[in-house]
């Protein structure tokens, strides 16, 4: 039985070549080092179906699986969690899709994850539940145990009410988060958004925590080498995300090309890792992505000399860090976007004031990161201005920047929500 118990989606490490290694991403970084501290376990699913796995210890951290079976991947994981709830809270970037059998094997799904956190959890431990894929966990653990104390962190954006009510189920969500004693969220406008489907006298405490990076894990490594591949351009521009609908990634082409059609000189490389391949929507912004890449590199590329670099498979944070620390531009340019840690992880490799941070309005990330070249991502020509703001930065602009991300880190992150619940 542990006194702290963090529940999320996914268990904070993948199986590689028959052996558990460490997960990427700012909340394994987050959260690791506090569950060592305090000696809680981590409940989650192991990201293999049809497989039924006993607890085990992964790098210091006690782990708890929680099985799903190729039917909750499709339906609750596929359907509800990124085909329902992840457009809707994305304002309907593409249209949400409500189906009775995904919300109920959402329903089981969330009853599993909270009976294994009710055995895990010992009289009064504080309970961190992550994200929008277990929105009933709390509802459920409050019923079963009103000892614990329960907190809940909403990653991704939380949509206007006027949008939020399309959803058929919205009354066991907001029933069930309401339950918490405290709901974090990345944006004062994300909060606002939530409270506003609340009545007045709902006695509610939430707060807003933007999510942020541990500067120390993003290694600059070898930018010399990377320019060198890329043929030492005049001006390297860098896009890094996952293939997902909601980046922006073809309107930062599009914005690209019309740079070019200026007469500037330029090389782009577009890092897209491979996201939800199942969704016929992600399927869709590859295609339409990889078309223009190829048009873009025939109109203005050469044999040898492709204007953009393009990868579609996952690079490692090593070789990451050296694609930040080479590039003069980073382009980060989400329709909607909870955070996005890859803006934070640009500016920390940048503590001598190079570079510059093309960045959508619309991210989490533009609220603390203002001294970016900020950009509308559904207006093309808003990108263009934008870069070319950036071709000529300003140093302190950038040095602004890293002071506040390498002192509001990750570990800062973690620190205040867990002090306010």
């Amino acid at each position: 039985m542990y006194d702290f118990v963090v529940v999320a989606n996914r268990l904070p490490v993948d199986r590689v070549g028959g052996r558990w290694q460490a997960s990427p991403g700012g909340l394994v970084a987050a959260l690791a080092p506090v569950l060592r501290a305090r000696g809680g376990c981590w409940v989650g699913w192991p990201g293999e179906t049809n497989t039924s796995l006993a607890p085990f210890s992964a790098g210091g951290i006690e782990l708890v699986p929680v099985p799903l079976d190729e039917a909750d991947y499709t339906d609750f994981y596929e359907g509800f969690s990124n085909s329902t709830l992840w457009p809707l809270y994305h304002d309907l970037i593409v249209a949400p899709q409500y189906h009775q059998a995904w919300w109920e094997r959402y329903v089981a799904v969330n009853e599993r994850f909270a009976l294994s956190v009710e055995k895990q959890a010992a009289h009064g431990a504080t309970v961190w539940v992550q994200d929008y894929q277990l929105q009933l966990v709390p509802g459920l653990l409050r019923e079963r145990r009103p000892d614990l104390k329960i907190g809940f962190f909403l990653h991704i954006p939380f949509p206007s009410p006027d949008l939020f009510r399309q959803l058929p189920w919205r009354e066991e969500i907001l029933s069930s988060l309401q339950a918490c004693d405290l709901i974090g969220f990345q944006r004062g406008t994300d909060e606002q958004n939530f409270r506003g489907l609340l009545p007045a006298d709902a006695r509610v405490r939430t707060g807003t925590f933007p999510i942020s990076i541990d500067p120390d894990a993003v290694a600059p490594g070898d930018p010399a080498r990377v320019r060198e591949l890329v043929g030492n351009p005049e001006l390297l521009m860098l896009g890094v995300d996952r293939m997902d609908y909601t980046k922006g990634i073809l309107q930062r082409l599009l914005a690209f090309e019309r740079f070019l059609e200026a007469g500037h000189q330029a090389t782009l490389i577009q890092l897209a890792t491979p996201s939800r391949e199942r969704i016929e929507h992600y399927r869709e912004t590859r295609r339409e992505v990889e078309a223009a890449v190829g048009r873009i590199n025939g109109r203005f590329g050469s044999v040898g000399r492709p204007v953009i670099h393009y990868v579609h498979h996952g690079v490692g944070k090593e070789e990451l860090g050296s694609y930040y620390a080479a590039a003069d531009i980073m382009l980060v340019t989400p329709f909607k976007d909870g955070m996005n840690l890859v803006a934070k992880e640009y500016v920390a490799c940048h503590p001598d004031g190079s570079g510059a941070l093309v960045l959508s309005e619309f991210a989490g990330a533009a609220v603390e990161l203002d001294q970016a070249y900020l950009c509308n991502p559904f207006d093309v020509d808003s990108i263009v201005r934008a870069i070319e703001a950036a071709a000529d930065p300003d140093p302190q602009r950038m040095r602004t920047m890293y002071e506040w991300v390498t002192t509001h880190d990750v570990d800062a992150w973690a620190a205040s929500f867990l002090e306010a619940l």
